[in-house]
């Protein structure tokens, strides 16, 4: 399963980037925060929802993911491009988007 799991401590760091924290634990809802630094505490229910929010976000660009591996190197796009085209470049980009189309 190639699936992530975000991490509580991403969370956290995409809610307030400055945030210092220990969390211990991979659970949400048993896990232990300690914030550091006057760090201002963010509930647990405020991470949970934006776990879930940086999880709909990673499996929404699944299709980039999967484009990306199946793309010409770039050097390979513009030699393509020098020797056949733009036209046949176009071509050759777009068989890898239909075969990963976006959402």
């Amino acid at each position: 399963d190639s699936r992530m799991t975000v991490k509580i401590a991403n969370a956290i760091l995409s809610i307030n980037p400055n945030a210092e924290v220990f969390v211990k634990g991979d659970d949400i809802d048993n896990c232990t925060i300690q914030w550091d630094n006057n760090t201002a505490e963010i509930s647990k229910a405020d991470i949970k929802t934006k776990m879930a929010e940086l999880q709909t976000a990673y499996d929404n660009a699944k299709y980039q993911r999967d484009r990306v591996v199946e793309y010409p190197s770039i050097a390979d796009q513009l030699d393509d491009i020098y020797h056949n085209g733009v036209d046949a470049w176009k071509a050759t980009i777009k068989t890898v988007k239909d075969k990963y189309p976006k959402g």
